[in-house]
């Protein structure tokens, strides 16, 4: 391969990696305004969150057109390979997690004529939900498997303030039937940020194919950390 050919490979792989991380801003961002327009009551706001994915769903179908020409055209082997597969799967997570963040901006515009009363476990679900998908990213970008094993391991955390949203809400549900609309609509909210902190953490694991080599989907954290530390021991 010459050194023009080489150099424009490198190019290629560099413009998929900016385009995928380009999507996961924007797929950042829609979560961001979506829990915003939500808590300042922003149905403007959460109209421009809906309008605003098909942007997210043209950066999808780029992304699918880059590595299929790659692959067909550069022939890919070992670390290369690993990373267009894993953007593959990621901007799938991605693309879902925009429509996540679509359903919340719509059922927000449903709390207009059913407020949320109680609202301070969904916002801490919401942080915590956002900062996961920001880590996966950052890990994504800068191929650092030790983050993505932390967000693997920090999804515990998300799935119990989900838990503890749903006994929360199901309270105050039973105790004033006034209160089972909104309770829904908090109920749906906060199982699409859960939902969104599961697509952080698939990115993250696929972060570790892309960085060690080694599948730990559908792994628990103990046993997917000792994958890693196995693979480690052998290439020292």
């Amino acid at each position: 391969m010459s050194e023009h050919t080489i150099k424009r490979y490198e190019d290629e792989l560099n413009e998929l990696k900016e385009t995928v991380l380009s999507m996961g801003s924007l797929v950042e961002k829609a979560v961001r305004r979506s829990m915003k327009s939500l808590i300042e009551q922003d149905a403007k706001r959460a109209r421009k969150v809906i309008e605003r994915d098909r942007a997210i769903n043209s950066l999808e179908i780029e992304v699918d057109e880059m590595t299929r020409n790659l692959l067909a055209l550069r022939q890919p082997a070992a670390g290369d390979l690993r990373f267009i597969i894993t953007t593959i799967k990621i901007v799938t997570d991605l693309e879902r997690s925009g429509d996540l963040a679509e359903a919340i901006a719509e059922a927000m515009l449903q709390t207009e004529d059913h407020p949320l009363t109680h609202t301070d476990s969904l916002h801490n679900l919401a942080d915590k939900a956002i900062l996961q998908l920001q880590q996966a990213l950052d890990c994504f970008a800068h191929g650092d498997a030790d983050l993505a094993m932390a967000i693997i391991e920090s999804d515990k955390k998300v799935n119990t303030l989900f838990k503890s949203l749903q006994r929360e809400n199901l309270t105050y549900m039973m105790e004033d039937h006034r209160q089972i609309t909104s309770g829904l609509l908090a109920y749906s909210i906060g199982k699409n940020l859960e939902r969104i902190g599961d697509h952080a953490v698939n990115i993250a694991e696929m972060v570790v194919y892309m960085v060690r080599g080694q599948d730990v989907r559908h792994s628990s954290y103990k046993k997917a950390a000792a994958l890693v530390a196995e693979d480690e021991q052998t290439k020292a």
